[in-house]
């Protein structure tokens, strides 16, 4: 059974007898700055001289320096910037300005498990990793509630004592902060992000569409039956599980799962989520998004200009404006 430790379990003293550098501003960035701040931690945020986020985080009333001036200033320092950065980042300007007994943190445990940042051994390292974006980090801790968090150190027999209290800082020791390892939080959030909730949700959504459209239905009642709905149902199971969900639809929508959604997650789909895990295992994947970062980003920025203009995405837009309910965001070229 895993460990979880809750708001009784962790000790707020602890991180706000610390100075804490949040590096980068961006979804995960602001939550966690804001919500320390908030908690009576001593913050600063570390952003490189030309951020755009320089400005929206001192109009949030937070004090912003370079990176390597906060990381000197901090006990703690948590590592927030893209993945694809972090190992940059801290080669050019964390890593001389830590000193014996700092805490280095991150939000996820890529560049530690794959092996892009080692850290010298007199500094201890951990993983507080919201499960949620950060816009729902700051909305929850606002709400007097909280996001439930993976927690980890690296060294063997280092306490858990300060990620904890940084979790509580944060908020999400309201929901729950459970026991985790970097490889384990890194192999699993990976494999969850390409295979359910980011590639295979919306690859499924995509294929239906295209396959009602194609059958020469509507596109905006598509949208409605393969992407509309889709919140609808997530609420339900993230409520009660797939149980509950099955509880409050219809009977012909219970039988509709059970007779076809083994149709179209097949033995071979099965095989190749396998597939998928072995590649996130080995660290294949890794060094390919690497390589792709270091090359330019040209085959990423080419499929997500195509996957901007598909149908769903045009159709999705004008239905969406005539909802009054629903916050419309568009996102354009640049964004």
């Amino acid at each position: 059974m895993a460990k979880i430790y809750y708001d009784q379990d962790a000790n707020l003293d602890l991180i706000r007898s610390k100075k804490v550098a949040v590096i980068g501003y961006g979804s995960q960035g602001h939550a966690h700055a804001l919500n320390l701040k908030e908690s009576g931690v001593a913050v600063k945020v570390g952003l490189h001289e030309g951020s755009k986020s320089r400005k929206k985080a001192t109009d949030a009333g937070l004090e912003v320096g370079s990176v390597a001036d906060v990381s000197k200033w901090a006990d703690v320092v948590m590592l927030l910037a893209p993945d694809t950065s972090q190992a940059a980042i801290y080669k050019d300007h964390i890593k001389a300005n830590l000193e014996p007994g700092n805490w280095l943190l991150f939000g996820h445990g890529f560049n530690i498990h794959f092996g892009t940042i080692t850290p010298p051994s007199d500094v201890e390292v951990g993983l507080v990793a919201p499960k949620g974006p950060g816009h729902r980090v700051r909305e929850t801790y606002q709400n007097g509630q909280g996001t439930p968090a993976l927690i980890a150190v690296l060294k063997e027999g280092t306490p858990l004592d300060l990620p904890l209290a940084y979790a509580k800082g944060i908020g999400a020791t309201r929901a729950g902060a459970l026991v985790t390892t970097f490889g384990e939080e890194t192999e699993t959030d990976l494999f969850g992000e390409q295979v359910v909730l980011c590639g295979g949700v919306s690859e499924l959504v995509k294929s239906a569409f295209d396959t009602l459209v194609g059958a020469g239905y509507q596109p905006e009642v598509a949208y409605f039956e393969c992407l509309h709905e889709l919140k609808l149902i997530v609420d339900l199971m993230y409520r009660g599980g797939l149980n509950y969900m099955r509880y409050s639809v219809s009977d012909t929508a219970e039988q509709g799962d059970y007779v076809t959604g083994r149709r179209i997650i097949t033995d071979e789909t099965r095989g190749e989520m396998k597939n998928v895990l072995k590649e996130i295992q080995d660290g294949t994947f890794a060094k390919r998004w690497i390589e792709e970062n270091e090359t330019g980003r040209k085959s990423f920025e080419k499929r997500r200009a195509e996957e901007r203009e598909h149908l769903i995405e045009n159709v999705g837009a004008k239905i969406r404006k005539l909802i009054p309910f629903i916050d419309d965001v568009t996102i354009k070229p640049g964004d």
